[in-house]
């Protein structure tokens, strides 16, 4: 099998603009990308936060240190501030070494960000209809 690095997109939004509503949104959405995808930490090359502009009291990155992610390398930043788009959104891009086809990746949006790629979204929920003991929490 060849191991490639392969991108996994993810995105949620945020109740509040405080550290503890970030690192809940975000440490949702990392437990969501890796058990949908069996994502270790050693084999992630890095991960890329985004968060809009108006969510700036921690940074995403927190929650995946929290995770056990010391050391993959991460980055922060803002999302372009574009008129129309979605607010108190959280963005993120990982970089992973896997052996998986680009099409067996699970990229997960959830709450509000469903809307930014509602194909996704659908796929999120037809892998929780395959693994039932699994809770959704884009639907609670």
């Amino acid at each position: 099998m060849t191991v490639q690095c392969r991108g996994i997109r993810g995105a949620t939004t945020c109740e509040a603009n405080t550290r503890e509503a970030i690192l809940m949104a975000t440490r949702e959405l990392l437990e969501q990308l890796i058990e949908a995808n069996g994502i270790t930490p050693d084999a992630v090359a890095c991960a890329i936060f985004t968060t809009t502009a108006d969510l700036h009291a921690e940074y995403p990155a927190v929650a995946a240190r929290a995770l056990g992610w010391v050391d993959t390398a991460l980055l922060c930043g803002h999302e372009m501030n574009v008129p129309h788009g979605l607010a108190s959104c959280i963005r993120v891009l990982i970089l992973w070494n896997t052996s998986r086809r680009s099409d067996e990746l699970m990229h997960v949006y959830l709450h509000g960000a469903r809307n930014l790629r509602p194909d996704r979204s659908t796929a999120l929920a037809a892998f929780r209809s395959l693994n039932p003991t699994t809770e959704d929490p884009a639907h609670s």
